[in-house]
């Protein structure tokens, strides 16, 4: 088992910036990629970015491409997720997953954080 403990959700205005941090633990050997999704009301949930804890490669959704730069601590166990030139449109819970390996759908992800909170105001 991983568990993951996502942080850093708020409120913000259009342009500002958050940095969301994940950290997991258990049998985190066992899970190569995290990843980042989001879900606002009423939406599906959406792929947001993903990194390989081994190489760092990373993958980006194109909405948030050049905006949002994932990145690892690997002594930490933790993953961020830099989010800059905030849009409401970025309004939703922010959830963090652990897979096998790099992917933009979510089924591939076997466990998951609890979610944390961001809100964009225009």
């Amino acid at each position: 088992q991983v568990q993951l403990v996502e942080s850093g959700g708020g409120l913000v205005q259009a342009g500002g910036s958050l940095r969301l941090s994940c950290a997991a633990s258990g049998r985190t050997f066992s899970s190569n990629a995290m990843g980042w999704f989001r879900q606002a009301p009423g939406k599906e949930r959406e792929f947001v970015a993903a990194i390989s804890w081994r190489t760092g490669t990373t993958y980006y959704a194109g909405s948030v491409k050049g905006r949002f730069t994932i990145s690892r601590d690997i002594a930490r166990n933790t993953v961020f997720l830099q989010m800059n030139s905030l849009k409401p449109e970025d309004t939703a819970v922010y959830y963090c997953a652990a897979g096998p390996g790099i992917s933009g759908d979510y089924v591939t992800y076997d466990y998951w954080g609890q979610g944390t909170q961001v809100t964009v105001s225009s």
